[in-house]
């Protein structure tokens, strides 16, 4: 068998793998040893797979998950996700689907701690969803405007997905953060403006709270400004170039550790918890990384994907055209896959098209993870869905998947929009020259 057929052979059994409910770094490890046993030799890929895991385990870079995911734990024990809510819900809440707003505000502002979809989508719907049902929203408003406005944590920085993308792609993690920061802004306003024009139309799906004096509403502010601050140093001094990702992961650890303090939140308990999570969640995305290089490993031995690079270059698709192609397979991988293994598969296989065409790789990034965020919340796998369903059994699933729908739309045209107008994701890193 042929060096490229034993890559697609490969491909279909990773997929078969993922179908039957394998673990992803499972699923990627066996095939890519396999495929490399199969190439060289069995001794030759084991000795392969215990180099690519101390070369990933010993980067430097490598460091700036684990720290980023300290922080957003620390933050979260320091209760910043309810401060986040409660202060945007004051100011405007007595609008006309005003706590559905305060939702998307609240998970962009704590998706800028955490940088994960289920982290965001997880907290915000045990804080907003009970106001939104006190105060008699449309269930499938409350469910849809929680599940969509989830993904932004995915987009926003520092997000685990760019982390991940940044590592396997080999490019700037730093750049990534900085190009993210326009479209995670312009997908919560595209959301807000789904919920405005919704409430326009039939204003008894989300019911205006009544309204807070501006005294109230100001003093809600101080409870964000230490993890404000945090969050604009952190961020802002990585897309200024003060500081690596890495350096200002470890400022965003030490400084959330400072907050939990200075609230008098730092207790054992809640710091045990806060380890314990990071590590095992670390610990998962180490294992995804290992096995996806020692998977991307074997696809660029096999050729599989220049021979596919070389099949779209033949077929004298546009570089738009090639575009277009990669979000729609990336929406219906989307329908089966979750975020993290749908980008481990499809990236050993791109990353040498968008270099062939041309493409820049820092958008292509951008544009990976926001239309992979899309399957957070699409049927059937939908994640965002499920984890709202679980936080209230009693509305059904179709209500969600419903709900979810006028934001479907949305991120639709915003995708869209990244792809006719690249300078979205492009325009501050060249600003910056980060």
């Amino acid at each position: 068998m042929s060096p490229d057929m034993i890559g697609v052979a490969g491909v279909v059994a990773l997929l078969v793998l993922l179908a039957l409910g394998a673990p992803i770094a499972v699923s990627l490890g066996i095939v890519g040893i396999a495929g490399l046993a199969v190439l060289i030799s069995p001794e030759a890929a084991l000795i392969k797979a215990g180099v690519v895991a101390f070369d990933m385990v010993s980067k430097y870079e490598l460091g700036v998950l684990p720290l980023f995911l300290l922080m957003a734990h620390l933050c979260f024990a320091a209760g910043a996700s309810q401060n986040f809510y409660d202060s945007a819900a004051k100011f405007i809440g007595h609008k006309p689907g005003g706590l559905a707003l305060a939702s998307i505000v609240g998970c962009a502002g704590f998706g800028a701690i955490s940088g994960s979809s289920l982290a965001t989508v997880a907290t915000m719907g045990l804080v907003a969803l009970p106001e939104m049902r006190k105060r008699s929203y449309s269930p499938a408003l409350a469910t849809g405007a929680l599940a969509a406005g989830g993904t932004i944590g995915s987009l926003t920085p520092p997000s685990a997905a760019l982390i991940v993308y940044g590592i396997l792609a080999e490019q700037s993690i730093g750049k990534l953060f900085t190009a993210a920061i326009v479209p995670a802004v312009t997908q919560a306003l595209f959301y807000m403006a789904v919920i405005w024009m919704l409430c326009k139309w039939r204003p008894a799906l989300g019911p205006p709270s009544e309204r807070v004096a501006w005294g109230e509403r100001l003093a809600s502010l101080k409870g964000l400004i230490d993890v404000g601050l945090l969050v604009l140093l952190v961020i802002g001094g990585i897309a200024a170039g003060w500081f690596s990702p890495t350096e200002a992961a470890s400022i965003g650890a030490v400084g959330a550790l400072a907050i939990c303090a200075w609230r008098r939140r730092l207790t054992l308990p809640a710091l045990s918890k806060a380890v314990g999570d990071t590590l095992r969640t670390t610990g998962m995305i180490y294992a995804i990384i290992i096995a996806a290089i020692i998977f991307s490993t074997f696809i660029s031995a096999t050729g599989f994907g220049e021979l596919i690079s070389g099949a779209i270059v033949d077929a004298g698709l546009s570089k738009l055209g090639v575009i277009i192609a990669f979000v729609i397979l990336l929406l219906a991988l989307g329908m089966f896959l979750d975020g993290l293994a749908m980008m481990t598969l499809v990236i050993p296989i791109f990353l040498p098209i968008t270099h062939q065409m041309g493409i820049d790789p820092i958008w292509f990034g951008i544009l990976m993870v926001r239309t992979m965020e899309i399957g957070f919340v699409h049927p059937p796998v939908g994640m965002n869905v499920y984890v709202i369903h679980n936080l209230a059994r009693d509305i059904p699933l179709m209500t969600i998947f419903k709900g979810i729908v006028p934001f479907l739309i949305s991120d639709l045209a915003h995708v869209a929009l990244i792809v006719a107008v690249p300078g979205m994701a492009l325009f501050l890193p060249k600003l910056l020259g980060a």
